[in-house]
């Protein structure tokens, strides 16, 4: 049987996500007001088709995949706008992806090269970090992978700086 959620309790719960898309679109983004821009992008979609939602599934889960998407297909158009490779972001009408003033194609990673440099972390380093970037807090980490929130912390941070260390490469 396939039931929808109700209006409101889809706009209820869509509500109670906002904080989490936040952080998932800041840690995209690495700028406020672009992530901001994210979230409101990806709830005005989840709204337009709320219809394809299905009821019992995770809300956060489908509408951090619409964020994500969102963030790739906006980057992917920013790049093919760009007609001068150090354009800075004054010019630049979308500007995602990037963390300092001026934007600097080579200085900037792929998704593919991200996602790989992730996943060859170690098992119990990679886990966390993955669960955090798609919005789980410390403790819900914690519990879920049966461990001392001390713990998940260290692992997230050295798992960063590993991130940060390997994808040094790459400039």
């Amino acid at each position: 049987i396939f039931i929808l959620m109700t209006t409101l309790d889809f706009q209820h719960e869509l509500v109670n996500i906002q904080d989490s898309l936040m952080r998932f679109a800041y840690s995209l983004t690495l700028n406020k007001e672009d992530a901001e821009d994210l979230v409101q992008e990806t709830s005005l979609k989840a709204l337009k088709h709320r219809d394809k939602f299905v009821y019992k599934s995770s809300l956060k889960a489908w509408t951090f995949t619409i964020l994500k998407n969102t963030f790739i297909n906006n980057y992917r158009r920013s790049r093919k706008k760009s007609t001068y490779p150090n354009q800075s972001i004054e010019h630049s009408n979308k500007h995602y992806f990037t963390a300092s003033q001026g934007y600097n194609p080579d200085s900037i990673f792929s998704s593919n090269e991200i996602e790989e440099t992730i996943e060859a972390l170690d098992e119990h380093f990679k886990k966390p970090l993955k669960m955090h970037y798609v919005g789980y807090k410390y403790k819900e980490i914690a519990e879920i992978l049966n461990l001392n929130i001390g713990t998940v912390k260290s692992r997230i941070y050295f798992s960063r700086k590993k991130l940060v260390k390997k994808l040094q490469g790459y400039n």
